[in-house]
């Protein structure tokens, strides 16, 4: 079975069949950094990491584009608001993008255009709109310039919008436009914007407006077509939207597919910075949940299937992973780490099926079940079978727990006569407790060592202890 993958442009599950076989471009709209990002940002991150890693596991070789918008109206307005330059609070906020990223074993991109680095780009694009009569200069000549979008007559075709039923905004628009509906491909100076914020152009010193940057970047990087372009679904309309009215306009075939992921909401609203509902990676951080467990967290669902965030939540998913890595850790000590290559059919299955890790999570429970039968059993060959199952399953979504990147770079190795040590120390003082019959001090040892992710265990040969649950 080869990859399917929900297409938002043919509302369809389709074959994915790349434009070059054995090769798959990829673009995925990253983030306007006008602050740091949230937990549903990083949904994205780990949603299209998942898709890249299936592709490279089933042998393409993978160009991985992901933007970054560092000047942008938002990012003005706090520029003004803390009397700072905008391109400091843009960079500040891109270095703890970055950490983020890195901090959840998200691969980085192959390449990470910043849209301030690819203005002469875009006014190719937007000249050659305004030749084919797709873009017009604002008539006040105040260097904006402007979209046709009644030239364009598959307009709202991803959306499924009709442009006839939009409706002019309240206050009467910009009334340099022809249309109510064009949208800002360059936006020229305004008074109250910072002089550093601008860049000459043909029409005059401005900046670029959102959605050309991304269609001109995925040009210079993937060329004239390209197979997936990736984001949220909020961003369908308009951005993505616009995106291909322009490009096609432009004579640009695009994307082949697109592909959103659903939401992260609090409460009933999406997890936004503007309506201030948001939760970092440092408060959940905070709560005690490490960053394998917030992975874990946001890779679970159906990357189509919206996402409620609730604290209880989160915790249930780090206690699931916790389980998959107490089996890992147990199993390594018994049979050494293993060399991890193939996934089971099913999983395989699974992951063709529109990426369901829903269903692949499932595959691998259920061979971390078998896993624990074989531990009781003594059957190192089941051990290792399942062992070896589970870690390549988990490593094709960036969650094995023997990965470097969870380890700290320390492998099991090297950190168990350490812990062990530690631990065995505690428990002879909860031993020493339990004989004096003081009962308080032996519950606190066993109470701290669980606070710590220690998992004890009174067997007939003895205390045995194990990464668990809090």
């Amino acid at each position: 079975m080869s990859l399917r993958l929900y297409d938002t442009a043919t509302r369809s599950v389709r074959d994915f069949v790349p434009l070059t076989p054995g090769q798959v471009g990829i673009y995925l709209c990253g983030l306007t950094v006008q602050s740091v990002p949230h937990i549903g940002h990083l949904r994205s991150a780990v949603n299209y990491d998942v898709l890249r890693r299936w592709l490279l596991h089933t042998n393409y070789e993978v160009t991985f584009v992901r933007n970054v918008t560092d000047v942008d109206d938002k990012i003005l307005d706090k520029a003004h608001a803390q009397g700072r330059p905008f391109w400091s609070i843009a960079y500040a906020n891109k270095l703890v993008l970055d950490a983020n990223y890195r901090d959840l074993n998200v691969l980085p991109p192959t390449y990470e255009p910043l849209a301030t680095a690819h203005i002469p780009e875009m006014h190719e694009l937007i000249t050659t709109l305004i030749e084919r009569g797709r873009a017009y200069p604002a008539a006040g000549g105040n260097g904006d310039v402007y979209f046709d979008v009644p030239s364009y007559a598959e307009y709202g075709a991803l959306s499924g919008q009709n442009p006839d039923d939009m409706r002019p905004p309240s206050d009467g628009g910009e009334p340099d436009k022809r249309d109510y509906r064009d949208f800002a491909l360059w936006k020229g100076v305004k008074a109250d914007e910072p002089a550093d914020a601008s860049w000459p152009s043909p029409w005059g010193r401005g900046r670029p407006g959102w959605h050309i940057e991304c269609s001109a970047m995925a040009r210079r990087y993937l060329g004239d077509e390209f197979d997936i372009h990736g984001g949220g679904v909020d961003l369908t309309f308009p951005h993505h939207e616009n995106e291909i009215a322009q490009s096609h306009s432009a004579g640009l075939p695009f994307a082949r597919y697109w592909v959103h992921h659903a939401l992260l909401n609090l409460g009933e609203a999406k997890m936004s910075k503007s309506l201030g509902n948001v939760i970092d990676l440092d408060a959940v951080r905070a709560m005690g949940i490490r960053e394998v467990e917030v992975r874990y967290y946001l890779a679970t669902p159906h990357y189509r299937s919206r996402i409620d965030y609730s604290d209880d939540a989160l915790r249930e998913a780090a206690t699931a992973y916790r389980r998959i890595e107490g089996f890992v850790q147990r199993a390594a000590e018994i049979v050494g780490p293993g060399r991890p290559k193939d996934v089971p059919p099913p999983f395989a299955a699974a992951m063709n099926d529109d990426l369901n890790t829903s269903a692949a999570l499932a595959i691998v429970h259920d061979t971390i079940r078998e896993g624990n039968t074989a531990l009781t059993a003594n059957d190192e060959a089941g051990i290792r079978g399942a062992l070896t199952a589970v870690r390549a399953m988990l490593g094709v979504l960036g969650l094995d727990p023997l990965d470097e990147k969870w380890t700290g770079g320390a492998t099991q190795s090297d950190l168990k006569p350490v812990v062990d040590a530690l631990v065995k120390l505690a428990l002879e003082q909860r031993a020493q407790a339990r004989a004096r019959k003081d009962w308080a001090a032996a519950d606190s040892v066993r109470d701290q060592l669980k606070n710590a992710g220690i998992q004890v265990e009174d067997t007939p040969a003895g205390p045995r202890w194990t990464v668990g649950e809090h």
